[in-house]
């Protein structure tokens, strides 16, 4: 594994309470951990430079958007990466599982790997009915119209640089995850899922928190899929 480079990225907004927990569980296999600041307002960047991260600023309010900053910052490097871990700044994963989640690319020749957060792992209430709903709604379309076997849209994730680079991601904002599962199907990547724990998040979610997040969500990730299935 030290041969390899691996690089973390973690979107944080207002995760002041969280950050610095998320950024010290995550293996010392890791060479980089980025954290993209999206317009927090508390101590969000204080804190993750304190506990060691790497820290950039995205002022354009979305998860996408921050995403995209980091992997530009990624690009500009003189040493490309090999694998890229997207996980989220709410500490409602384990960080300390990320090497079981790129051991499949690592060793088995895989391309992507989504951490699943199947039922049997999940502390109960670390996941709202709508999202549970939306998860089920979006794999099974998935699976129907793609053949996809994905079971979760699930934010803590690991991909190959190369592969993530050829997928020419867009989303700026609540598709992000569902986008990088729809374009691996289409590019033909090598994937598998890890199941993986699953607790409460530290505050309150942006997304599943809220009616309006929660809505858009909806909208954004089912018209991701219907796009896809009329190509």
């Amino acid at each position: 594994m030290k041969n390899k480079i691996i690089k973390v990225i973690i979107p944080a907004y207002n995760e002041a309470d969280s950050i610095a927990s998320v950024i010290k569980e995550i293996p010392d296999i890791v060479s980089e951990i980025i954290v993209v600041n999206n317009n927090s307002s508390d101590d969000t960047v204080e804190n993750a430079k304190k506990a060691g991260a790497t820290v950039l600023s995205e002022a354009r309010m979305g998860y996408g958007y921050a995403c995209l900053k980091g992997m530009n910052y990624v690009a500009e490097q003189s040493e490309r990466p090999h694998i890229i871990v997207f996980i989220d700044g709410d500490y409602s994963d384990y960080p300390e599982e990320l090497s079981k989640l790129v051991a499949p690319i690592l060793n088995e020749g895989f391309d992507f790997v989504i951490g699943a957060r199947v039922k049997r792992l999940r502390e109960e209430g670390s996941m709202t009915p709508q999202q549970i709903f939306g998860n089920w709604l979006a794999t099974s379309l998935m699976k129907l119209l793609f053949k996809a076997t994905f079971t979760d849209l699930g934010p803590f994730r690991a991909i190959r640089y190369d592969k993530l680079l050829a997928l020419q991601m867009e989303d700026k904002t609540y598709g992000w995850t569902v986008e990088m599962q729809l374009k691996a199907l289409k590019k033909k990547l090598i994937y598998t899922e890890i199941p993986v724990h699953y607790k409460k998040r530290i505050g309150v979610s942006k997304v599943s928190g809220t009616v309006k997040g929660s809505i858009f969500a909806g909208i954004k990730i089912l018209g991701w899929i219907f796009k896809y299935s009329l190509k």
